[in-house]
């Protein structure tokens, strides 16, 4: 891990998401991702809504809400923008990252 203190950020509307999210549960709630082996591409991200964190993990936060990512998934993640998008298609967590070389169309799934 680099020294930057946020190596990965969280962009605005990836926030009010959760603080919605949260407020629609009526518990503080935060979004934890995860890079993991698999997909079509070689890796994929997970997404998870947890109320705690781990003693390992990188708190990303930001107007008002926070993510966490695992210590073995931050090098994958380093320089990414985790963002909430709504299309057409529907509304999805979506991570741009900088490290990945190709993904694919389901927008889950990347190779490094």
């Amino acid at each position: 891990m680099s020294s930057d203190p946020t190596p990965i950020a969280l962009t605005p509307a990836a926030a009010r998401r959760i603080r919605e999210i949260a407020t629609a549960e009526g518990r503080p709630l935060m979004l934890r991702v995860a890079v993991e082996g698999g997909g079509c591409s070689g890796f994929q991200y997970r997404f998870d809504l947890v109320e705690q964190g781990l003693p390992d993990d990188l708190r990303i936060e930001g107007e008002g809400a926070a993510a966490l990512v695992d210590d073995v998934s931050v090098p994958f993640l380093k320089g990414s923008e985790i963002d909430f998008v709504e299309e057409l298609a529907g509304a999805e967590f979506r991570v741009r990252n900088p490290n990945a070389r190709s993904s694919c169309g389901c927008g889950v799934s990347f190779s490094v």
